[in-house]
C-alpha cells in the first residue's frame, strides 16, 4: 500500500510492490490482467507525475477521487481497481477482527452445545448492531 503513496512525487512508487499486491488478489486479477497492470502502472506513473493536479494530494483516497474527477480511471482501469482494493483493505480487516472478537466473546461452553444456526444468529446480532432493530416481531 505504501507504494501508492504520493509523498515526494511518488518517491516510494514501486511497480514490483504493486504487482505483488495484485498477486494477493488472485480472484480479481488473472494472468493477462497482471501483465496489463504492469504496463498501466508505468504509463499511469508518468502521466500523473507530469500533471499539476496530482501534486498536492494528501493520500491515496485523494488520488482515487481525482482519478475519477479527471476521468483517468477510464484510462487506467486496472490501476484504479487495485487502488480501490487498497482503500477497502483496512476496513475489511477491521470488520473481520470485530467478528472474531465477537465470536470469542460469545463462544462459551453453553453455546458450544447449541446448534450452529443459533450460533450464527447470535453472532449476527452481536456484530451487526442495526440488524436486530430492523426485525419485526
Amino acid at each position: 500500500m505504501a507504494a501508492l503513496s504520493l509523498c515526494d512525487s511518488f518517491s516510494s512508487f514501486g511497480e514490483a510492490k504493486l504487482l505483488k499486491l495484485s498477486m494477493i488478489y488472485k480472484n480479481d486479477f488473472d494472468d493477462s490482467e497482471i501483465t496489463q497492470l504492469n504496463e498501466q502502472f508505468d504509463i499511469c506513473y508518468h502521466s500523473l507525475l507530469h500533471d499539476e493536479r496530482f501534486f498536492n494530494l494528501k493520500g491515496i483516497a485523494d488520488l482515487s477521487c481525482l482519478l475519477v474527477e479527471t476521468e483517468k480511471h477510464f484510462s487506467f482501469p486496472l490501476v484504479y481497481r487495485i487502488l480501490k482494493q487498497t482503500l477497502v483493505l483496512p476496513i475489511a480487516t477491521a470488520t473481520i477482527e470485530l467478528c472474531f472478537f465477537a465470536m470469542k466473546f460469545l463462544k462459551t461452553n453453553l453455546l458450544n452445545r447449541i446448534s450452529g444456526d443459533f450460533m450464527n444468529t447470535v453472532l449476527i446480532c452481536s456484530v451487526e448492531n442495526e440488524a436486530p432493530d430492523n426485525v419485526t416481531t
